[in-house]
């Protein structure tokens, strides 16, 4: 799992693990209790909180730009909005804190893996 920042208007807002392999992201925040970052996941399947606790969920378009946030209750699924490429998840009170708002266009900076770098969020093909 790739790890960076997420930020927004330049402020970093967290720590983000970077979930774009199919084991990592049909897990999601499942089994991480405490978990105080973010986890990007790339591309966007079903949220769930199945056996985790209450999340905030935004669904990120190509731009990273937020085209819906959700609240997402223990024991629920929330589906990929039309248009979205990433879904960016933390703990329920993290997007209020953050003040991440429909809209709003955020940054990830990836932490730098190595001389070759790695793959980047969005490939063009």
């Amino acid at each position: 799992m790739r790890s960076g920042w997420v930020l927004h208007e330049g402020r970093v807002l967290a720590a983000a693990d970077i979930a774009d392999r199919l084991m990592e992201r049909s897990r999601g925040l499942a089994g991480r209790p405490g978990f105080e970052g973010a986890l990007i996941v790339t591309p966007p399947v079903p949220v769930h909180s199945l056996g985790t606790r209450s999340l905030d969920v935004a669904f990120l378009d190509r731009d990273l730009r937020v085209v819906a946030v959700v609240r997402l209750p223990p024991w629920r699924l929330a589906r990929p909005r039309r248009g979205c490429r990433a879904a960016l998840q933390a703990s329920a009170g993290c997007f209020e804190r953050w003040r991440i708002t429909v809209g709003d266009v955020l940054e990830v900076c990836e932490v730098d893996s190595g001389p070759e770098g790695g793959p980047p969020l969005f490939p063009t093909s």
